[in-house]
């Protein structure tokens, strides 16, 4: 019997909430936009932990979603969209966290950009202002800022997360499921070659990762990493399923456990 199973043969033991409107508040996912996006498309999630309070100091998971629209002969979707992003409350059980969904930005059209990238530039700057502002106004622990992503996030975690060195400063650890900056060049973006990957790893400066795949190998990321010879705290391991789809984090699995127990070794080392 393989060791690999379907997502579907586990039962979730985790709902994340429905999408509310109006002012965040303890257990809400509120869509908001940041002042200079208002009366457009383009917007972001938070949601505040449901033993939020004013005044307290919570770590953030910053969350940057896949492509979209994707389907696969297993039935996993993504639809490109921050409303579909599900690592930061499957990792957490919306205790404890303030999760912060974010969007790729296009500038041109005003929108949310569901396949790759759209303005890079813009979407690091959003990034930056929103974490402040949550920092700011809602207790996000500016010491305590996790960056996630599935697939497109998973490369999100480096391309975006360290575009420059302001957005590299932000993060104290990434979470990468499903795709790693660097291990293919074929994506057909600006970047996308290894040499730039490269330059992008080089800011991690040791910071830890968790990087993990579907399936039961994550030999493709490990022989890049080593190849580059970058020395980094990485945690890798593969999640058993063989869904390329983050609802794995919705269910319990050895990956899932570890993957909490990293999360609260490094937030509270």
């Amino acid at each position: 019997m393989s060791s690999v199973q379907d997502i579907r043969s586990v039962p979730p033991d985790i709902v994340i909430p429905e999408i509310s409107t109006g002012i965040p508040g303890p257990g809400k996912r509120v869509r908001l936009s940041l002042k200079e996006y208002e009366g457009t498309d383009v917007h972001h999630l938070l949601y505040l932990p449901v033993n939020w309070k004013s005044g307290g100091k919570y770590p953030v998971i910053v969350e940057y979603a896949g492509n979209g629209p994707y389907h696969n002969k297993y039935g996993d979707v993504s639809d490109g969209t921050v409303e579909g992003s599900k690592l930061g409350y499957g990792i957490t059980a919306g205790k404890g966290f303030i999760w912060l969904c974010l969007p790729y930005v296009n500038l041109d059209e005003k929108i949310n950009q569901r396949q790759w990238w759209g303005d890079v530039d813009a979407t690091a700057d959003y990034c930056r202002k929103a974490v402040g502002k949550i920092c700011n106004e809602y207790g996000g622990d500016g010491n305590n800022l996790i960056i996630a992503g599935f697939s497109r996030g998973a490369i999100a975690c480096n391309f975006i997360g360290l575009h420059d060195d302001k957005i590299s400063a932000l993060w104290k650890a990434f979470i990468a499921f499903s795709h790693y900056d660097g291990v293919r060049e074929d994506w057909g973006y600006p970047g996308a070659d290894r040499a730039s990957a490269l330059k992008r790893l080089k800011r991690l400066k040791g910071r830890p990762q968790f990087i993990c795949n579907e399936g039961d190998s994550c030999a493709a990321t490990e022989e890049y990493l080593k190849s580059t010879g970058v020395k980094g705290d990485f945690s890798i391991q593969p999640t058993f399923f063989r869904n390329h789809n983050d609802a794995w984090v919705l269910r319990d699995s050895e990956t899932r456990r570890n993957l909490r127990k990293w999360l609260e070794e490094i937030i509270f080392k």
